[in-house]
């Protein structure tokens, strides 16, 4: 009964999704304030976040002329918990209690669905900008996906297991990822930044261009919940980079009691992934929107290439590791 009643505890409170949901609010009031910061711009209140998702629950839902709306109300839902379920499978505080051997390729998996459930949205929506907001979004996932795997799961390879947990164990017993593989770390931060469609890659909404894609057509709770979807992908996304790559939660050395242990895990990962998104909110200040075909240029000819000699390294790096 009490392993239980943790589980459900991990599940829907903490670090579960309730503290998901608040986490991502705060980043993203972060990515808006550094970004005004650095614009010389004040910013937006640190509410403004929550106050966007209730102003936007409380419109009107308009639903296009031909449109299945059951279809486009259960899309936005299924994306968010796509992306709300593969966070429970990374480490927060200590490994987590739903870890299984896999859950790295389930978890990139999950996070993969956002940018599909952009492309049906933008599909189905009858609307021209939308179909052709849609078709980039799908058109990216085949572009950064392949070197953003490759770079996730290079760590893998050399902790010899397909548990996040596991790997984030391997790294607190030796080095962090991110010195044995820095070629990966900025292949996967690049890979995170087109999968969360921002500037430079935020190509499937150019509002300059196509109104603003996909998204044209969503109103009221839809949009609350796309927007959410975003918003908690970038939690997901940070604290998967965090634990491949900056070791995660984990210390160089057990505390006692075990709640210290904990604490300080929690306030590292927040840390980490407070680091990794000021490196993302100062990529998207500081570059311009790219065109599709550039994307495919750097993508195939530099990422992908990028990834594959991180491959080559690791597997070396590994044969030398474990070969006496």
């Amino acid at each position: 009964m009490t392993d239980l009643l943790f589980l459900l505890v991990y599940i829907f409170l903490f670090p579960g999704f309730a503290f998901l949901i608040l986490y991502a609010w705060a980043l993203s009031f972060l990515d808006r304030k550094i970004a005004a910061r650095m614009q010389q711009r004040v910013g937006p209140p640190f509410y403004q976040p929550f106050a966007d998702f209730i102003k936007m629950l409380a419109k009107e839902v308009i639903n296009p002329r031909g449109v299945d709306w059951r279809l486009f109300d259960a899309i936005p839902l299924v994306a968010l918990a796509a992306v709300m379920t593969a966070f429970l499978y990374i480490p927060v505080t200590g490994a987590s209690p739903l870890a299984f051997p896999g859950d790295l390729v389930v978890v990139l998996y999950l996070l993969s669905l956002p940018a599909v459930a952009l492309f049906l949205l933008g599909w189905l929506s009858r609307n021209i900008f939308a179909a052709i907001g849609g078709i980039r979004a799908v058109t990216m996932l085949f572009i950064y996906e392949v070197p953003f795997f490759l770079a996730a799961l290079t760590p893998a390879l050399m902790a010899g297991s397909w548990s996040i947990s596991d790997i984030v164990l391997w790294q607190q017993k030796n080095l962090w990822f991110v010195f044995l593989q820095p070629i990966g770390f900025v292949v996967a931060l690049v890979g995170l930044q087109a999968k969360l469609e921002r500037t430079p890659f935020d190509i499937p909404e150019a509002e300059t261009e196509v109104i603003a894609g996909p998204w044209t057509e969503l109103t009221g709770r839809r949009l609350a919940l796309m927007d959410l979807c975003v918003q908690v992908s970038l939690v997901a996304g940070s604290a998967l980079i965090a634990a491949l790559f900056l070791g995660g939660p984990a210390l160089p050395w057990a505390l006692s009691p075990p709640w210290l242990n904990a604490l300080a895990g929690f306030l590292l990962f927040l840390v980490k992934t407070l680091v990794i998104l000021l490196i993302l909110a100062s990529i998207r200040v500081a570059t311009g929107r790219i065109r599709i075909d550039q994307l495919n240029d750097i993508g195939w000819k530099y990422l992908a290439g990028a990834a594959l000699v991180q491959v080559g390294i690791a597997l070396v790096i590994n044969y030398l590791w474990v070969t006496p």
